[in-house]
């Protein structure tokens, strides 16, 4: 794409958009040019259509892809071209609202033992013990693990917010293991094969889905998952939902409640109005 390549990450920039939100955008605006061997700016609504039919049919991609490719095409002709009446009758599509699946405790103890690399243990560790996402993960810096005030710091998060998880001496330990085994290359704590480069999240998902096939969860394990362990851990042993939303960085609590549909600790907890009829805790019932 050459300039118009350069001129969306300029625009990318000035909106502040994060580092994993940027590299997803230009590299689909990228699969979008080559599909079509043509510069965007030579092509209209129609070629948008086919080629966002051609993922849907051919390629078969999920909801979720469908719609980083969907806000990616947008950008470019609404910001970088300026062209919003290519793409205005393109909609987002319908994402089906499944709950993840969710290992239990047992499980993630099975997976942290089942992996070899100590790199790749501290990644899962990491996401697990924190709570991160796995963009999150791959571009810590060492600065960011704060062991005097136990903390990790989060820096441009999903809506390029900051912030701050607790760290888990467990997870420092681990941490400590990895650094003194692998002397990781600056400036990042999980470098890739580029120097100067994070490991990317393609990389840890590869990695990561040879240690689940052996494990045989019978479900759908991704980095991700480790994630929503984390949060349906926490509201198991009863942190309360305002602290997780903040430990996620989700803006709404909103998205946040998911876990309490997926949490079967959380549901065994709640009682029926029936046993509380004519007992003390069923006073406010009248």
């Amino acid at each position: 794409m050459g300039k118009l390549r350069d001129k969306m990450e300029a625009d990318l920039d000035l909106r502040n958009r994060s580092v994993y939100t940027k590299e997803a955008y230009l590299l689909r605006a990228k699969h979008f040019a080559e599909w079509h061997g043509r510069s965007p700016a030579e092509m209209g609504e129609a070629e948008v259509r086919a080629y966002l039919l051609y993922l849907v049919r051919e390629k078969k991609v999920g909801p979720a892809t469908h719609a980083m490719y969907v806000a990616a095409i947008k950008f470019l002709y609404e910001v970088t071209l300026g062209r919003p009446e290519v793409v205005a009758g393109i909609p987002y599509p319908k994402r089906p609202k499944k709950l993840p699946d969710i290992l239990s405790g047992s499980q993630v103890e099975g997976l942290f033992a089942a992996i070899r690399s100590i790199k790749l243990l501290a990644i899962c560790m990491t996401a697990y013990g924190g709570g991160l996402r796995i963009s999150e993960v791959c571009e810590l810096k060492p600065e960011d693990i704060d062991s005097a005030r136990m903390l990790i710091h989060v820096r441009d998060g999903k809506g390029s917010k900051d912030r701050y998880v607790p760290l888990s001496p467990r997870l420092l330990s681990t941490l400590r293991q990895y650094w003194k085994h692998a002397r990781p290359k600056p400036p990042y704590l999980f470098p890739g094969r580029i120097p100067g480069r994070s490991i990317t999240t393609a990389a840890v998902e590869k990695a990561l889905a040879k240690v689940v096939a052996r494990c045989a969860f019978g479900k759908r394990v991704t980095p991700h998952s480790l994630r929503h362990g984390y949060a349906t851990h926490q509201l198991e042993v009863g942190t309360n939902l305002r602290v997780i939303q903040r430990l996620l960085g989700h803006s709404s609590v909103q998205t946040t409640a998911r876990y309490t549909h997926v949490s079967v600790e959380h549901i065994g907890r709640i009682k029926s109005p029936l046993d509380l009829l004519g007992t003390e805790e069923g006073k406010p019932l009248g």
